[in-house]
């Protein structure tokens, strides 16, 4: 028997539309469902066939560059979101269906709730630059500087506050609704109800991020949001589609109740599996993070009993799985009891926020232990000045063709070959840069950041005349 309060009907016609599967950028209907591949898990599958989610085979999960075999990547840390997703949206579902008056939408069950969170999963980090956050703050920096003042000038307020406050998250947006698949004709036209949980930030810049008063180009602290301008109108669409109601902290709208579910899984998968990696690269001792995994298992050493041939890897393994279960559990808990806030848009924080102390404590723990050991390593520290040298150089080359290239004058001959790497990535439509420099800036960075972390490293070498320089 459920242990929720039933909600009326009218709770369920609201997931209804949550649920959308019309797909974003597409004429069609949301297609009626004539088999068991549905909608949502046709969005998997592109996501999974993509270009952009195989370059996060060698884009950093924290550690940039690093010749340590099983140690994260992109790909394998979206991965393992995906399934901690997939189980959040299915238990979640099923506790939900138990709520509700008449239980899930028609048409819609656990399973599919599940492949939506695991699809949206898949993408959230597919944005991501070369090298991580070390890329994210590089690029910003690059254009904070004073050097590139004129060239701001030439932005609306708006648009230069995408630049200075650059976000992977707007990019993975842009990339999915714009750039991937089907170039300017609606990106990969994914479902409104994958891209509503995929958007952990559904405002622009201007919403969450100022330029301060005494010095026209620099952001004291940089806010994350979930789209430039440039995909304003893709982001305006999708939440008339899903009716995503109006945020009340700011004139963007309230997130999509899966994207809190989202947001848990990744939280999940890099408390845990930041820490792990931390064992395997000598930076961390087994018992100190054993300590935290038995907090969130809610149990005592003494109380769980493991092999005592087991390696380290396999402990960490047991341990992992049990911290997981639990967390999954708590996080749903949290997800369906506070289901009527998230449907009204006034859910704050996150979902842990709104779990037991003792689960609180031990994520707290965990991302503490993480950025100051592993995150502040000076090996790591080392790696990132290389990666942000690194895209600094692809920038000073590449960058500056946004403006200088306008000119219809012969250009150098650096300029020309540059702009020949440069033409093949830029849309169908528009195989040479436009008369706009925000437009420009946005389909270069489109190029860089969609370099994995060697391809950047390569050329940046090649770039400063050392050839066949590699990682």
């Amino acid at each position: 028997m459920s242990t929720y309060s039933k909600k009326p009907n009218n709770a369920t016609e609201h997931w209804a539309r949550l649920f959308n599967a019309q797909r974003l950028g597409s004429d069609k209907q949301a297609p009626v469902q004539d088999s068991a591949r549905t909608s949502f898990h046709k969005d998997y599958d592109r996501l999974v066939f993509s270009h952009s989610f195989r370059q996060l085979n060698q884009k950093t999960q924290v550690h940039p560059l690093t010749n340590q075999l099983g140690i994260h990547t992109r790909l394998t840390h979206s991965l393992e979101v995906s399934c901690i997703g997939r189980s959040l949206g299915m238990m979640a579902a099923e506790k939900l269906d138990d709520k509700l008056a008449n239980g899930l939408p028609i048409g819609v069950s656990p399973a599919d709730v599940g492949v939506i969170v695991q699809a949206a999963c898949l993408a959230h980090d597919i944005g991501n630059p070369p090298f991580g956050h070390a890329g994210e703050y590089a690029i910003r920096d690059w254009f904070m500087h004073p050097e590139r003042r004129p060239i701001l000038q030439h932005l609306s307020a708006n648009e230069r506050l995408d630049i200075l406050a650059y976000e992977g998250n707007a990019q993975g947006f842009r990339l999915l609704v714009r750039n991937e698949h089907h170039p300017d004709k609606g990106g990969m036209r994914l479902t409104c109800a994958t891209l509503g949980a995929f958007m952990k930030y559904p405002w622009l810049a201007s919403h969450s991020n100022i330029i301060t008063s005494d010095d026209n180009y620099a952001i004291n602290k940089v806010k994350k949001f979930g789209s430039f301008m440039s995909e304003s109108a893709q982001l305006e669409e999708l939440a008339a589609c899903l009716q995503l109601p109006r945020s009340k902290q700011h004139d963007g709208f309230a997130r999509h109740p899966l994207a809190y579910l989202l947001e848990a899984a990744d939280d999940i998968c890099y408390a845990l599996i930041d820490l792990e990696d931390g064992i395997h690269l000598g930076m961390l001792p087994f018992a100190e993070v054993a300590a935290i995994f038995y907090q969130l298992i809610g149990a005592r050493p003494t109380t769980i009993s493991l092999p005592t041939n087991m390696s380290v890897r396999q402990q960490l393994a047991s341990l992992r799985a049990q911290a997981m279960m639990r967390l999954v559990n708590t996080v749903t808990d949290a997800f369906v009891t506070n289901s009527d806030e998230l449907l009204a848009g006034e859910l704050s924080g996150s979902l842990f926020a709104y779990s037991d102390s003792e689960v609180q404590n031990g994520i707290t723990q965990a991302k503490q232990l993480a950025r100051e050991r592993i995150f502040n390593h000076p090996s790591k520290v080392r790696m990132e000045l290389m990666a942000n040298q690194c895209l600094h150089r692809l920038l000073d080359a590449f960058m500056p063709l946004a403006w200088t290239g306008l000119n219809k004058t012969p250009k150098p001959f650096e300029q020309q070959r540059l702009l020949s790497l440069l033409q093949p990535h830029l849309s169908e439509q528009q195989r040479q840069l436009s008369t706009n420099i925000y437009h420009n800036i946005l389909n270069i960075l489109d190029f860089i950041t969609g370099m994995n972390d060697h391809e950047a490293y390569r050329l940046a070498q090649e770039l400063q005349g050392h050839w066949g320089t590699m990682v």
